[in-house]
């Protein structure tokens, strides 16, 4: 039985048709997928609220301890939002170190749910590919040809990939959403350097820039609120500013939190800082462009070769190859 399924499955015409189906399918979906395509404006503002109300109950959660132990009755709280994979397997000892949760930002997921959910995936998934790889390479009899020992290294390749693919769907994550703030960021400048020269405090100016930018940039119009409301609860707003770049991960915004940490140290003016600074990130972004349009004729080579040459030489050789088919015919 075993042997008649993976003959079926090694069979070149099914394997054929289900790479046609695989590609028919990849081109409707891209071609089709951004008309249905729905914003998540909604999810992501009321992420942000969520997000709020953690500030504020930590706050006060904190608060609270400090005055409880003033008076010497401080009690700790056991944290219940751990998940019971992580619990059991003391999976936070063993995967998580001091930049986890620095990526995970910078992609987006600042829940305790998210950590819990990638640990998991980081434990589950390399014993599911080793699985799949044992099924495929032993079971199915793929590779049967080749010797036990690179058959052996397949297996541990594919469960090396499991283990390597939660981070990979999160370095993707924060590359996109890095994108994102770092072609709108030049213009949120501009926009809070109008509303600080005329005379909006910087809560307040960054509170409208992110109403203004949520179309252009979700991602930074929420980490925008989301600074908003820090430096309304967190006692220090130096925190604010460096949790802003901590999550972004940008040396253009890192460098606009320390301005403005400088300008709430020493009382200085920082309408002057922020349009220089406004200056140089529209500057890096035009650089960028430029540096994207240069790379693009040595891309463009091998395609051309591969694809376009071939095609233009049967254009032109083509009728000439057709008459002197003819004539010795």
């Amino acid at each position: 039985m075993s042997e008649e399924l993976a003959t079926r499955l090694t069979d070149p015409a099914l394997v054929l048709a289900i790479l046609v189906a695989i590609s028919v399918f990849a081109t409707l979906y891209t071609l089709v997928g951004p008309y249905f395509a729905r914003g998540d404006l909604d999810k992501r503002m009321k992420a942000v609220s969520t997000e709020r109300d953690l500030i504020r109950a930590r706050e006060r959660a904190r608060a609270t301890a400090e005055a409880a132990a003033s008076r010497g009755s401080l009690r700790g709280q056991k944290n219940r939002s751990a998940s019971t994979i992580v619990e059991r397997f003391n999976l936070r000892k063993a995967l998580v170190d001091e930049n986890t949760m620095n990526k995970l930002r910078a992609a987006g997921f600042r829940s305790q749910n998210a950590l819990n959910i990638f640990l998991a995936a980081r434990f589950l998934l390399p014993f599911l590919f080793l699985a799949l790889g044992i099924l495929f390479i032993f079971g199915l009899g793929y590779l049967e040809k080749k010797p036990f020992m690179v058959r052996t290294l397949v297996v541990a390749v594919v469960g090396y990939v499991g283990f390597y693919l939660p981070n990979l769907f999160v370095s993707n994550t924060t590359t996109k959403r890095q994108k994102s703030i770092k072609r709108a960021w030049p213009d949120s400048l501009d926009l809070i350097l109008i509303c600080v020269e005329s005379g909006i405090s910087i809560e307040a100016a960054m509170r409208r820039v992110s109403e203004e930018m949520v179309e252009q940039s979700p991602e930074l119009a929420e980490e925008m609120v989301l600074t908003t409301a820090e430096l309304s609860f967190l006692q220090e707003r130096r925190q604010a500013y460096e949790n802003l770049a901590n999550r972004t991960q940008l040396d253009m915004v890192k460098s606009v939190t320390q301005a403005l940490i400088q300008a709430e140290r020493y009382g200085t003016p920082i309408a002057q800082a922020l349009r220089v600074l406004a200056q140089e990130s529209r500057d890096d972004r035009m650089a960028e462009a430029e540096k994207k349009a240069a790379a693009l004729p040595p891309k463009l080579t091998v395609p051309m070769i591969l694809f376009f040459l071939p095609v233009l030489m049967a254009v032109i050789l083509g009728p000439a190859g057709i008459q002197i088919a003819h004539t010795f015919k």
